[in-house]
């Protein structure tokens, strides 16, 4: 069997996406393996917690940017690998569908990404579907541990 050797790890910074962003590291480490996260900002969002509204002053596609960014660096720091790629696309298309073309683009051959909260084990959730279904390489769906 041939080893992995580029893992993309999507994260939406939720407590899935953290356990699969452990789990990629963890398996880049096995394989020896380049490893890069990469957040998606979709759209901006209506319904949003007040600590995610930027102030009224800043641009608001700086704010999301500069956001994810510092949370993608401080995620980096906590896998303790010793090179993380990081990326943040702003799109109006889907992560799914940004996740899947960046896999096309460049020589990953496995897409690591959590589960929705929630999910019962048929419905994976539409994001992780959606790339399980139409990604070029093996897709690792993670559940954080209850």
């Amino acid at each position: 069997m041939k080893g992995y050797k580029h893992i993309l790890v999507g994260v939406d910074f939720s407590v899935n996406s953290r356990a699969a962003a452990i789990r990629g590291a963890s398996l880049a480490r096995q394989e020896g393996a380049a490893l890069t996260l990469v957040h998606v900002i979709e759209h901006f969002p209506q319904d949003i917690p007040i600590d995610a509204i930027p102030p009224e002053d800043v641009d608001p596609a700086a704010f999301y940017l500069n956001r994810a960014r510092s949370n993608l660096a401080k995620l980096a720091s906590d896998l303790d690998y010793p090179t993380i790629g990081q990326e943040v696309v702003m799109s109006s298309r889907s992560a799914n569908y940004e996740i899947v073309s960046l896999a096309r683009t460049r020589p990953v051959d496995l897409i690591v990404v959590g589960a929705n909260a929630g999910d019962a084990i048929a419905t994976l959730g539409s994001t992780a579907m959606a790339i399980s279904h139409h990604a070029p390489c093996d897709v690792l769906v993670v559940r954080a541990e209850s």
